[in-house]
């Protein structure tokens, strides 16, 4: 009974939270416009926020792998976030385009604390036999978010105005606040010496590069995830095809809905395949999506979009068993956080990429988000030939969790 209570609790603090984060990108933009009347702007917050990930996420991994109350430390960093996103939108309008960017910045080097921070710690609340269900929820969190969060936003916006959405994402984070401190901590007799922030951060970099089965997985959901943004930047000129361009949000909610459908038939039988071969077929099945929705035809839309869904949701949860099963205890946090940074990093690169690309042809810029999932299929097979199985050890402070000898 005390189990179920702490995992209903903790998925209702990661959904909370993360409603609260797919909110803020759309609910930033659209307050962006509505003040300042410049698209560029809005997109600029939105960039800014996002591209800083890949210095905060390490940096905050190494803290929370070293915290005794890592629920506590998560606690801050949402607040934090969510205060961030005030003072956007009180600088928005009132203060230089470049200070409200750098703000957005420094806001965005806590982001990855609401992905892989809150997934670092599942462990400690599922163990065992628990954890492989445990993990399909956590990613059915994500896909639940992703499936809210932009529609909650454009509805807040509707009735309350575009500066609404960003104050009801806010909310919703910090009332993820009380499920963040009554995550478990760590028993004094697991803590370790704290070396310096740089020998940490190399250590989790060694962890990740040493292992055949983190260093495929990090690089192959970097590369797709690439792909992932190269479709999002052109789900307006698809929402057009069928006649409006907010039509766009509709078909991601299709994904979004197919994903968690897929995501809740892995929680149910959680070892139908294993994540190692959901990782690669996952890009294969993204691929065949992307061309499908490359042929410019309405009536294979919604089949597509259906289509990346089953290949996004699971790749996800695959991902995550991956970094719990192969990730040393000690450096867990890191490992988690430093992936999200990689991913976000990867998404907004591919954003980047791809829009000019559709402006001149959009079915151009779908068959090279295809081709992009192609690539991360065949750097899984890359790292499955030219890097050794690692040979780890079970960590004694999480049953199952593997660790290399010398990083111990």
């Amino acid at each position: 009974m005390k189990k179920r209570y702490a995992m209903g609790g903790y998925a209702v603090g990661a959904t909370a939270a993360r409603t609260g984060d797919e909110m803020s990108g759309p609910a930033l933009l659209l307050a962006g416009v509505a003040i300042t009347g410049s698209v560029s702007t809005a997109s600029s917050l939105l960039a800014g926020i996002m591209i800083s990930a890949a210095i905060g996420g390490p940096v905050f991994g190494v803290l929370l792998d070293r915290a005794t109350r890592p629920g506590r430390l998560l606690a801050w960093a949402l607040g934090v976030y969510a205060a961030g996103l005030a003072a956007i939108l009180a600088s928005l309008g009132r203060l230089p385009v470049v200070v409200t960017i750098l703000i957005a910045v420094c806001v965005g080097l806590l982001g990855p604390a609401l992905s892989g921070g809150w997934t670092s710690q599942l462990p400690r609340v599922a163990t065992g036999e628990q954890l492989p269900r445990a993990n399909a929820l956590d990613a059915m969190t994500f896909n639940l978010a992703s499936l809210v969060g932009p529609a909650l936003a454009g509805i807040v916006a509707g009735v309350w105005g575009a500066s609404a959405g960003v104050v009801v994402s806010a909310a919703l984070i910090c009332s993820a606040l009380p499920s963040a401190l009554t995550l478990p901590a760590i028993p004094k007799a697991n803590s370790r010496p704290s070396p310096s922030v740089a020998s940490a951060l190399a250590a989790g970099i060694r962890a990740i590069v040493r292992s055949r089965e983190l260093a495929r997985a990090t690089t192959t959901s970097v590369i797709s995830c690439a792909g992932q943004g190269m479709l999002i930047a052109c789900i307006p000129l698809l929402g057009e095809s069928l006649g409006v361009a907010g039509y766009g949000a509709i078909l991601l909610s299709v994904t979004a809905a197919s994903a968690l459908v897929a995501n809740a038939i892995l929680a149910r039988h959680p070892r139908l395949l294993s994540p190692d071969t959901i990782i690669w077929c996952s890009t294969i099945v993204l691929a065949v999506a992307l061309v499908l929705l490359a042929t410019g035809r309405p009536a294979l839309l919604i089949t597509a979009m259906v289509l990346a869904g089953i290949g996004e949701g699971p790749q996800l949860t695959a991902l995550f068993a991956i970094r719990h099963r192969e990730a040393p205890g000690h450096l867990r946090g890191q490992i988690f956080t430093t992936g999200a940074s990689l991913k976000i990093t990867g998404f907004a690169l591919g954003a980047g990429i791809a829009g000019p690309v559709a402006d001149w042809s959009p079915s151009g810029a779908l068959l090279t988000a295809a081709g992009t999932q192609v690539l991360a299929a065949l750097g899984f097979a890359w790292h499955s030939r030219a890097h050794p199985r690692a040979i780890v050890t079970c960590s004694p402070e999480l049953p199952g969790a593997p660790v290399e000898p010398d990083d111990r």
